[in-house]
């Protein structure tokens, strides 16, 4: 089974992050950053889900724009739906036409560290 953890942890503290931080920042940007990551995120589970689906599936859905106050539970939902879907996908085994979980992983964990470091700033 896929360890996951790193994933989860660094969209945890991120989230966190943006409950506390002041109306200010996040209207300064950290809000459009995090919404940015969350959708990222969101469309990066949502594909390996339809992975294993039909044809007929329903399109992507893209996350709305829902307040700089919500950010914070968009990049937690987001990020534990994209690590739900890498670990079902790890248990299923993946085409070998696709990326490993574990390097798709990889990559959701950088793409929140770096959000997390340019809202930041």
């Amino acid at each position: 089974m896929l360890d996951t953890s790193p994933l989860t942890a660094a969209v945890e503290r991120f989230a966190d992050r943006l409950r506390a931080m002041p109306q200010s920042r996040l209207q300064q940007g950290a809000a459009a950053r995090a919404l940015e990551l969350a959708r990222e995120l969101s469309a990066r589970a949502q594909a390996l889900e339809a992975q294993g689906g039909d044809a007929g599936a329903a399109p992507a859905r893209e996350m709305p724009d829902a307040g700089v106050f919500v950010v914070g539970d968009q990049v937690a939902v987001a990020g534990l739906d994209l690590a739900q879907a890498l670990r079902a996908v790890a248990a299923e085994g993946a085409p070998e036409t696709e990326r490993a979980p574990s390097v798709m992983l990889d990559e959701a964990v950088r793409l929140v560290e770096r959000a997390e470091a340019g809202a930041a700033r």
